[in-house]
């Protein structure tokens, strides 16, 4: 999920970016909360767990700790020295495993810490609240007990991930697992609910619905994910209207909640920003990049980690940026540096005279900025040197050329066929990319056997075949593809139609080369920044859903809709028989999650 730079807060307050207002709460609403009259220690100690750990590490450096006053930060499933001077700051999730530990540290006549300071990162169950208390020499050793709701993973200044990795495989398995799905879901819906109690929003939770062909079709789990994460956010935010202090009691934005299937695609497809081609192509961790840089002893070149993230001005300038753009801007600002740098130079002795003390000083001020530059300067191209490189050695731009001829519908079976016999040393990865994103395109093919001759000529191994087959339970709805199914015509002169997953946007010129791929979903900078577009766009979303409903009414010569009336946008759309049409649906504060529930459930009996 991402949030943009140019929204401002329903609490009217300075604008902070995603990222620092999860900094805020964790520096000063949790640490610094801690610097209490009944602390007598200036120091101490951080306990974390491996989920929170990583919240702190997303969100905050070392030296931002640090300087709150804590000296130490340790792992609260390790064994642990006694501190008995120190107080101790538990920042953990609400599990009975962590408060079983924690209970351990602090009971007995030598507990491990002075005093406790407990921030649960999400909410805790009742039961576990009354497990604390009924131990009575821990209770006077509770500085503070509170649930701070921050549980999830603030990537960059504007997008946050639940950290779920094996979400696609619970919730879109082959073998359907409810409890697994459901234990997945709930995580996530808390999770999500979260990233609102931080920014202090109550949204709108709108979803794609659950839709079926006829009532005889069986409503699968699959079809039920949005339904049942939109109930789960919605559950856990109306508790957050009374029990977190300054959230707000009327919604304040919206949340559109979609499954993978509507876009099987985008996370396939080679992406060519700078960005995407840093994670594709290079060995990277996360976000850290290992470069080599010249020894200052004059030895062998040593190598250095750097972190590609937001501090970094060069980065946050050409991170979305296409990776030809991004090369042609960073050779521009190598030259314009080198120019200023010389002119700078000759400006200082242009009158042929020696430099005084005062330009000396001058001088040596300088190098640092100077020195600073162009290190972040070297490494970017240093960094768009090796993709490109491997773009040209490893042939990346024939196969994305053929990504995109399929996914708009100028390439087909064939193609295909012709590229895998004639590029034998293409990569493994981008064989099955190729294939997967063939099998996305033409779900149909699965039912004639023509995807399993294909992996053959690939000469793909059976894990890789076995991706590409799941492929099939990541279809969407009945609709979709019926849609995409052409009808025979026995017109001779009829123009073939193109099989195509996606459509030129109309008006728009592709500045370059293999940048014609565009997400389902996407927001550009000037929707993120109008609030005004932001609705319209939600508007004809819904106005759509309302065409489609009318004309599917009029073909079957059932009642047609006797009113259509939109006071908000929160309303979902209703017939005359009070249903819902189907499509998008809103869980709104008139409607209570735990009823929204029982419907959906008693939806699925009907359906089976």
């Amino acid at each position: 999920m991402s949030m943009s730079d140019s929204d401002t807060s329903s609490q009217g307050s300075e604008y902070k970016n995603f990222r620092q207002i999860s900094r805020d709460r964790l520096l000063y609403e949790m640490l610094r909360s801690t610097k209490t009259g009944d602390s007598k220690s200036s120091w101490k100690v951080l306990i974390m767990d491996k989920v929170t750990v990583k919240i702190m590490s997303f969100a905050c450096k070392m030296a931002d700790i640090t300087e709150e006053g804590v000296s130490l930060v340790e792992d609260i499933h390790k064994r642990r020295q006694p501190l008995p001077t120190m107080d101790a700051i538990y920042f953990v999730q609400p599990t009975k495993e962590n408060i079983v530990i924690f209970l351990s540290d602090m009971s007995g006549r030598s507990p491990l810490y002075r005093k406790a300071f407990v921030f649960f990162s999400s909410p805790v169950a009742r039961d576990l609240v009354s497990h604390i208390k009924r131990e009575g020499s821990v209770l006077s050793r509770i500085g503070a007990l509170r649930e701070m709701n921050l549980e999830y993973f603030a990537i960059d200044s504007q997008g946050f991930v639940t950290d779920n990795e094996r979400a696609l495989e619970d919730l879109f398995g082959d073998e359907e697992s409810s409890r697994k799905g459901d234990a997945c879901l709930n995580l996530m819906a808390t999770r999500i609910a979260t990233a609102f109690a931080s920014l202090r929003e109550f949204p709108f939770v709108r979803y794609r619905a659950a839709k079926s062909l006829d009532p005889n079709t069986m409503t699968t789990f699959r079809d039920l994910i949005p339904t049942k994460l939109a109930a789960g956010v919605w559950n856990c935010l109306t508790k957050y209207k009374s029990n977190v202090p300054n959230f707000p009691q009327s919604e304040t934005c919206e949340l559109l909640i979609l499954d993978r299937s509507i876009d099987q695609i985008a996370p396939i497809i080679h992406e060519w920003t700078y960005d995407a081609m840093c994670h594709d192509l290079l060995n990277m961790e996360g976000n850290k990049y290992v470069h080599e840089v010249p020894s200052k002893t004059g030895g062998l070149p040593e190598k250095k980690e750097v972190l590609l993230e937001d501090h970094d001005p060069i980065w946050l300038e050409l991170r979305h940026a296409h990776i030809a753009d991004a090369s042609e801007r960073l050779h521009q600002k190598m030259t314009n540096f080198v120019s200023k740098n010389r002119a700078a130079q000759i400006h200082g002795s242009r009158d042929g005279g020696e430099l005084s003390t005062r330009d000396l000083q001058k001088m040596v001020q300088a190098l640092p900025q100077y020195s600073e530059q162009i290190e972040k300067l070297s490494l970017h191209v240093d960094i768009a040197g090796k993709i490109n490189k491997i773009i040209r050695e490893s042939g990346l731009k024939e196969v994305g050329q053929l990504e995109q001829d399929l996914v708009f519908g100028d390439a087909g079976t064939k193609d295909l066929i012709n590229f895998l016999r004639l590029k034998e040393d293409v990569s493994r990865e981008y064989k099955l990319r190729l294939l997967m994103i063939y099998a996305a395109v033409y779900p149909e093919k699965f039912e004639d056997d023509k995807i399993s001759k294909l992996m053959e000529l690939a000469r793909l191994p059976p894990d890789d075949m076995t991706a590409v087959y799941n492929m099939r339970l990541l279809e969407a709805s009945s609709d979709t593809k019926k849609s995409s199914i052409v009808p025979f015509s026995l017109k001779f002169d009829a123009h073939k139609k193109k099989h195509a997953a996606r459509k030129d946007r109309p008006g728009e010129e592709v500045a370059w080369q293999l940048s014609r791929f565009y997400p389902i979903i996407e927001m550009s900078n000037t929707f993120r920044a109008d609030k005004g577009k932001r609705e319209q766009w939600l508007f004809n979303i819904l106005e759509n859903r309302e065409n489609q409903y009318m004309r599917k009414r009029r073909n079957s010569r059932k009642p047609s809709l006797i009113l259509l009336k939109m006071k908000k946008l929160s309303e979902s759309l209703i017939d005359h028989h009070g249903h819902h049409i189907e499509g998008w649906n809103c869980i709104t504060r008139v409607q209570d999650a735990s009823e929204f529930r029982k419907n959906s459930i008693k939806e699925t009996s009907n359906n089976k």
